[in-house]
């Protein structure tokens, strides 16, 4: 049997726009491949996970089942074990799990010209978060200052800078700022900070990288006094790595004549 089934899993998940992009890349590669989406759970995961059949290739995976589908897999790469998470799962000879944010951050940033960074403050603390703090490690960041509503809940993210060989600090979101060169926020869509914290940390707060990407700006974008990148380049570049994952295995080699599918992505993005 062909495994040509694949999908997005999460809650909620209607506002996804991966069929789009996955649909635009299997029509350029010639790819007989059908790739739809699904509203799952924390509470179904297990059960849909154990209802596919051998049809299925793979599956993408947004929250909140990130946690559940790295606990899934039986093979993890290094991205998806230092972050506790997995957004992608290839169903042949597995689950294996990998994390293709990291790799989708760090692709997003060098497109826009960043491509190195010293300090970073990142702003909320999950899945998310993890993979920005791995990413600016890997673009040789060396201070990160994580701010957070509820500061114990990102003692993992400190224990993870320190594993990385980062300075760290985990603070409330009015606490007294430092200047930093880059700022990621990876805050639920929608939050809205009060005007004071935004002015403290968004001043000395470097160009600001917001994973929100619909409505743009988003509404910490809008009143960042510095530039600011969208979360477009990420959900792209993260969605390339995925389907380079379902294609041969490996995020890290290209695709047949990539340019070309990825142009085709960025044009479903522009529509």
């Amino acid at each position: 049997m062909t495994r040509s089934q694949l999908a997005v899993w999460g809650d909620p998940i209607a506002h996804s726009r991966s069929p789009q992009l996955h649909g635009a890349a299997y029509r350029a590669l010639g790819l007989d491949w059908e790739y739809t989406r699904r509203r799952v759970d924390e509470f179904g995961f297990g059960n849909a996970l154990a209802s596919l059949d051998d049809s299925w290739r793979g599956l993408s995976l947004t929250m909140p089942l990130k946690e559940q589908a790295h606990r899934a897999a039986v093979v993890r790469d290094r991205h998806a074990d230092l972050t506790g998470a997995v957004n992608t799962l290839l169903l042949a000879d597995g689950p294996k799990g990998f994390n293709t944010d990291v790799g989708g951050i760090v692709d997003a940033l060098g497109e826009d010209g960043i491509s190195g960074v010293e300090s970073i403050r990142i702003l909320g603390a999950g899945a998310t978060a993890a993979s920005a703090l791995v990413a600016v490690a890997e673009l040789g960041a060396r201070r990160v200052d994580v701010r957070a509503r509820r500061p114990p809940r990102a003692e993992g993210l400190l224990a993870l800078a320190v594993r990385l060989g980062l300075t760290g600090s985990v603070q409330t979101f009015d606490a007294p700022v430092e200047s930093v060169d880059l700022t990621i926020a990876t805050l639920p869509g929608g939050t809205t900070l009060d005007e004071r914290v935004v002015e403290r940390i968004g001043e000395g707060g470097g160009v600001l990288f917001d994973v929100a990407y619909a409505p743009w700006p988003s509404v910490l974008a809008a009143r960042w006094p510095a530039r600011s990148i969208s979360g477009l380049g990420m959900l792209l570049h993260q969605a390339v790595r995925q389907i380079r994952i379902f294609h041969h295995g490996d995020q890290d080699r290209s695709l047949p004549d990539e340019e070309s599918v990825v142009e085709a992505m960025r044009e479903v993005l522009r529509s």
